[in-house]
């Protein structure tokens, strides 16, 4: 792993919050305008991001297997994460609608948007192809549990089959998965339509969430308990518990670092997106998923040495 890749990635994901945060200061990027980017990023970008990453390695049965094992594993951590994280929000619960934005905050990471050019840093184009596969679970795991998590308390939210299966997060894997098994030579035009309409997610998504954090009070944001706490658990407590946990079932150590990658990811950012369409205080999701996002950019770098660290031993 190159520490020197990784600090340049990290610096760049910072110094891409502040661009947002002045964009938003500005209003070169309003409440709409965020909307609109959002919305392009979740229909259009993340899918031609996942198709990418799919397809960025040549078939073999042993790659195959290797996406199989990380989307197995995927599922295994998404379990960790949802257990412990339903244990450490019990305490937040007495505020049903800050409670539950707080679980769903620690449950799930940004481990596309900005997980994919961490593990491109660490382990170059195959760690993007893991990230591919690993994001299907974390899909299944969305809207599923994240759908349970969000329906506490309301008639109005239900959990469907179809909102598991079919979702611009599920049909873009089985597309690229399909892609990468079927031996149909792709044309360069088409992979790179899919890297390069892929790589708008991370800019855009960076830019957005530094210009929400903008529209909401610095004070009110101090004051916020919720806020510490969740960036406790989210970037510190379960990476290095799960990673721990990994290391402990003997996990080989690309596997252990990579999901201590996944796990040290900010909160995801369609915690917002939920927030809005659900009406579920989408200032306090965009407090969460802001201030993960800025203070990851100094637990990363300590969290995944640590994973280093233990794979030595």
């Amino acid at each position: 792993m190159s520490f020197t890749s990784l600090l340049t990635t990290i610096a760049t994901l910072f110094l891409m919050l502040v661009v947002g945060f002045v964009c938003g200061k500005l209003r070169i990027i309003d409440e709409t305008s965020s909307k609109n980017l959002s919305t392009l990023i979740v229909k259009v970008g993340q899918p031609f991001l996942v198709i990418s990453s799919l397809i960025i390695l040549d078939y073999s049965a042993e790659n195959l297997k290797t996406g199989g094992i990380i989307f197995v594993v995927g599922l295994f951590v998404h379990f960790l994460l949802a257990f412990f994280s339903f244990l450490f929000a019990f305490p937040l619960r007495k505020n049903l609608d800050a409670g539950k934005l707080a679980e769903f905050a620690m449950v799930f990471t940004n481990c596309g948007f900005i997980g994919f050019p961490i593990l491109k840093s660490i382990f170059g184009d195959i760690g993007l192809f893991y990230g591919a596969f690993y994001v299907v679970s974390f899909y299944l795991f969305t809207w599923t549990w994240g759908i349970m998590i969000l329906a506490r308390g309301r008639s109005d939210i239900r959990l469907t089959v179809k909102k598991a299966l079919v979702n611009y997060g599920t049909i873009p894997c089985l597309i690229g998965i399909l892609l990468f098994i079927l031996p149909l030579p792709l044309p360069d035009a088409f992979t790179n339509l899919c890297s390069y309409v892929g790589g708008l997610c991370t800019p855009v998504s960076v830019l957005i969430t530094g210009a929400n954090l903008s529209r909401r009070s610095l004070l009110k944001l101090l004051k916020n308990p919720y806020v510490y706490y969740v960036n406790l658990i989210r970037l510190v407590v379960l990476p290095l518990l799960i990673t721990t946990i990994l290391w402990l079932l003997g996990l080989p150590d690309y596997l252990v670092v990579f999901s201590c990658v996944m796990t040290a990811m900010p909160s995801a950012a369609n915690i917002t997106m939920f927030g809005e369409l659900y009406s579920i205080d989408p200032g306090t999701a965009a407090e969460f998923v802001g201030s993960t996002s800025i203070l990851c950019t100094a637990t990363l770098l300590p969290v995944i040495s640590f994973a280093n660290w233990l794979v030595s031993l």
